[in-house]
């Protein structure tokens, strides 16, 4: 008797062997490659033969070849570009010998005819023009004669290594895809090549010190006194991965299962049981997927270094967490199944890359579920006493998925499963999207069945492994004939949007045999839901709900339940599980107890969490002011916010601190993706016994385009500013100071602010329109700011800043525009000492207004001010700065500034120092005390220097 999987099984056997047919009679590209890479050099000379078979069904008289090696080539291209989008500056500083570049000698046709190619502007692909007409089923053989310049590893890991090494990855040209248009995909560092499926020989001579590990089967070796030649052989592979190195670090294993070229090591885990683990997830990965078809699997550490586990990986050496075994084969088992499906199922990797994530990740959640069940997101820390009260401590190594996700997701900055690879944010590139996918097939497989799910990924890799130009479209069609349910909703709503999943719970009713309630699904995402009865926090029963539009009324048995809770084992990617459970015992009973927990954790969705953590605070007026902060913020971002920060000033005996209440709409993906509202207040010292205390409603609306990776902001914000101060009678008598203090003590400003900007590596575009009203004032002024990163490496950078007065009642110069130092009336920036004019923190600049440099006895302006800023590099960090402006009083006539220096620009906007040099007052540099002349900017705000390394991920 045949089961039922059999007969689907023979049936996608046979579809494919009949869809086959046209590939075997036309045949399959072949390409025949003779390469010598010069050590000194860093060059590679190749002659390459390649036969190109019209496998479609129109004629071809053009030819498109991928040329990935020459991406390295200039500031221009495409890779270049996406460094400069990420904010690495390490492709466009390169010097010429560092970059990497290919050098087309000549194409020729079989009757050794020029063949007239191009390249298509600055990218690296090759247009080849053919000599006639190609044909449907008909074959051509070209003949390529060129060399590559490998470019040094530091860029994307590919190249030559600093200790002499080698990793050549899509290093020889290669054809396009063509299934009635041409697929021409750059390289972006991505590693998705997208190329034709060829039977390839390589003939690679190489240098005698250097040991070779490859993808491809070694079929001869041979030494000589100049070096090695070994020759490298596969048949429909995509591409060939060599790695040279100055010993012999690689190991070949031979399990029943597959044979793996391997790497990877753990120090405290010796070589035997490192052999044990890998024959087991051999096992593992042949059982689930099927026969590796090649002869030889390729684990490498560097493949591991560029999509680890993380967690995993980012943790230092001295913090183990997790047994060597469990690291070992963790880390193996992610690299051997990313390299088993790329080398096997071809599909496109920029545009369907989520099916090989989605089945790889899958399966990693299912060997930790099958060998591991037990094991914690923490590891071992999880049960050290100090750590075992946070909800991190409780939290399953899977759950790590979801988390990571999530963070995504919770930002407003997640991305559908079937966005090109090439769109994707780095984080979702890298992590989340990875995530999401192996968390939909986990989450698919525990609504039909994981064993279902299993033979449709079995089923679907051994019908299409090795078939050219495999879609989603076949692993959609195998999924759905292998279910018995209708999952259609995982491609239209999992996989296609990024619609959050989030239900809750309403309305509950029992009597003594069942139970009513409502289930309402609050973003409308038309998914399956799971919910559980639990009994003293053991389930009972379990019940599956779909298609809930809105809300939805059901009834259940009645089977001794306290409580329902929707999505309770995790396996759902929800939004918000906070409200996910109710209780069946009465409405006081249903009231979250409140939890307070040192320092952040992880959400737990049975608590109202409140976190404290201990703070300490300074400034040269209070003094140390250490405090305890309170609020409920967690790694995931809410909706709503608090953080109150109560502190004790040792200067001026007394409390101060700051407290704020949050609230953060997201609306969408672009457009007006988010509104933010917020009341906050603060209490500190400006100067002895004299405290300035603020209180702040705001609101602030911003756009963003529809690629997420593009950087253009425009943001609108509204707040009220009331400023509260008491002043000691000292400083009142001071002439010294001028703080409006007699005349103005208490004051509210409006301000509207509008920004718009492109935070970017090569072009950094700014522009700020702020608006001011107040019962002494009505002000305007307007900033523009530029920055250019230009290919000679030298950067400009330029800002204009403009300021009137629209009216203005005040009696001093509080509230005027300032050259170098504003008076900060509104308390928005982070100085250091806010009334000193004398010593080191009166030396700290921010700029702001005039933005100038050099100090002035006269730096005010009460009618308005025009000054522009600007500098250039002369050598790295180094630069030359001028600042020129003018700036007016009421009633008198205006005055013309001017200054310049040297700018030493350590950290853009975190960490710069400038040394004037000359300015109205002459040569700086010669007068008297000129280390007080001195001016540095410094950043020491935990978040704001967070941003500094997060920005190329976000």
């Amino acid at each position: 008797m045949i089961r039922p999987k059999n007969i689907r099984l023979l049936y996608y056997w046979v579809w494919f062997i009949i869809g086959a047919i046209p590939l075997l009679c036309f045949g399959q590209h072949t390409n025949t490659i003779s390469a010598h890479l010069n050590d000194s050099t860093k060059i590679i000379s190749i002659r390459q033969e390649l036969t190109y078979v019209n496998d479609a069904d129109v004629s071809l008289f053009t030819l498109y070849f991928n040329d990935w090696n020459h991406a390295y080539s200039s500031k221009k291209t495409p890779l270049a570009k996406r460094f400069g989008e990420d904010f690495d500056r390490r492709l466009h500083l390169a010097k010429d010998f560092e970059r990497g570049y290919t050098q087309i000698n000549a194409i020729n046709s079989t009757d050794n005819k020029t063949l007239s190619w191009e390249r298509i502007s600055t990218r690296d692909i090759i247009k080849v023009e053919l000599p006639k007409e190609l044909k449907p089923g008909e074959k051509t053989t070209l003949y390529f004669n060129y060399s590559i310049r490998l470019p040094e590893s530091k860029f994307t890991g590919y190249g030559h290594q600093p200790n002499g090494g080698y990793y050549l990855r899509d290093w020889y040209v290669n054809p396009a895809v063509f299934d009635g248009n041409w697929h021409l995909y750059s390289n972006k560092g991505l590693e998705d090549l997208y190329t034709e499926v060829t039977n390839t020989t390589i003939n690679f001579t190489y240098p005698k010190h250097l040991s070779l590990a490859s993808n491809f089967n070694h079929q001869q070796n041979s030494e000589f006194p100049q070096g090695k030649n070994i020759q490298l052989k596969a048949q429909e592979r995509k591409n060939c991965v060599i790695i040279l190195t100055t010993e012999k670090k690689y190991t070949t294993h031979v399990t029943p299962y597959l044979t793996v070229t391997t790497d990877l090591d753990a120090v405290r885990y010796d070589e035997i049981s490192q052999g044990v683990s890998i024959n087991r997830i051999n096992e593992f990965v042949t059982t689930h997927l099927g026969p590796y078809p090649h002869g030889n699997l390729l684990v490498s550490s560097i493949d591991y270094t560029k999509n680890p586990i993380y967690g995993l990986s980012q943790l230092p050496s001295f913090v183990r967490p997790y047994s060597d075994q469990f690291q070992f084969e963790l880390a193996y088992l992610k690299t051997s199944l990313n390299s088993f499906l790329n080398e096997t199922l071809f599909m496109d990797p920029r545009k369907e890359r989520w099916v090989n994530d989605a089945i790889a990740n899958y399966l990693v959640i299912k060997y930790v579920e099958t060998y591991y069940p037990d094991q914690k997101l923490i590891g071992k820390l999880a049960n050290k006493w100090y750590l075992k009260g946070f909800n991190v401590a409780q939290m399953d190594f899977n759950e790590q998925f979801n988390l990571l996700q999530m963070l995504s997701a919770r930002s407003n900055i997640d991305q559908a499963l079937t966005t090109p690879n090439d769109s994707l944010i780095k984080f979702n590139q890298k992590i989340a999207n990875r995530y999401k996918a192996g968390l939909g097939l986990s989450y698919l497989a525990d609504y039909i069945g994981k064993s279902r799910v299993d033979s449709t990924i079995a089923d679907f890799y051994n019908v299409h492994k090795l078939t050219p130009r495999t879609h989603v479209i076949d692993f959609k069609n195998v999924l759905t004939d292998c279910s018995d349910e209708d999952v259609n909703w995982f491609f239209d709503e999992y996989v296609s949007t990024r619609k959050k999943i989030d239900f809750k719970i309403k309305n509950i009713a029992k009597t003594e045999d069942s139970i009513t309630f409502t289930l309402k699904n609050k973003r409308g995402t038309n998914v399956p839901i799971s919910l559980f009865g639990l009994y003293k926090d053991s389930v009972i029963s379990k019940y599956w709900f779909k298609d809930i539009d809105s809300t939805k009324t059901f009834t259940i048995p009645r089977t001794g339940e306290d409580r329902l809770v929707l999505n309770y084992d995790k396996k759902i990617p929800e939004f918000n599980q906070r409200d996910n459970w109710k209780t069946l015992n009465g409405f006081f009973s249903s009231n979250k107890k409140l939890k307070f927990t040192f320092f952040k954790d992880t959400e737990n969705p049975f608590y109202n969490q409140v976190f404290f953590v201990p703070i300490a605070n300074f400034n040269i007026y209070d003094g140390v002011t250490p405090g305890i902060r309170l609020y409920n913020k967690t790694f995931l971002e809410r909706p709503f916010v608090y953080d109150i920060s109560p502190t004790y000033s040792f200067g001026e005996q007394t409390m101060v601190g700051r407290a704020s209440l949050k609230y953060r709409k997201y609306h969408g993906k672009s457009g007006l993706y988010v509104s933010n509202y917020s009341i906050g207040g603060s209490t500190s010292h400006f100067q002895e016994n004299s405290r300035a205390s603020t209180l702040t409603p705001a609101m602030s609306f911003a756009w963003r385009p529809e690629d997420l990776r593009s950087n253009k902001r425009k943001i609108l914000s509204f707040r009220y500013r009331n400023v509260f101060r008491s002043i000691d009678e000292n400083v009142r008598n001071d002439n010294t100071i001028d703080l409006d203090l007699e005349n103005n003590p208490d004051y509210s400003v409006f301000n509207a602010r509008f920004l718009n900007y492109n935070n970017n590596l090569i072009n950094y575009k700014s522009s700020v329109i702020d608006f001011q009203h107040s019962a002494q004032f009505t002000k305007v002024s307007y900033e523009l700011e530029y920055r250019r990163l230009f290919e000679s490496n030298r950067q400009l950078n330029v800002r204009f800043y403009a300021g009137k007065f629209l009216r203005n009642k005040t009696n001093s110069d509080f509230f005027s525009f300032a050259l170098d130092r504003p008076t900060d009336y509104m308390f928005d920036l982070n100085y250091l000492g806010r009334s000193e004019s004398t010593g080191l923190v009166s030396q700290q600049i921010i700029i702001a207004e005039g933005g100038f440099k050099s100090i002035y006895d006269d730096q005010f302006g009460s009618d308005w001010i025009m000054t522009t800023n600007a500098s250039i590099n002369v050598w790295r960090w180094i630069e030359l700065y001028g600042d020129i402006g003018f700036i007016g009083d009421r009633g008198a006539s205006s005055r013309f500034v001017y200054d310049s220096g040297v700018r030493l620009n350590l950290v853009t906007d975190y960490f710069e120092l400038y040394f004037p040099l000359y300015s109205n007052k002459g040569w700086e540099i010669a007068q008297p005390n000129y280390d007080q002349s001195i001016r540095f900017i410094i950043t020491v705000s935990p978040k704001t220097l967070t941003g500094l390394f997060t920005r190329r991920w976000f």
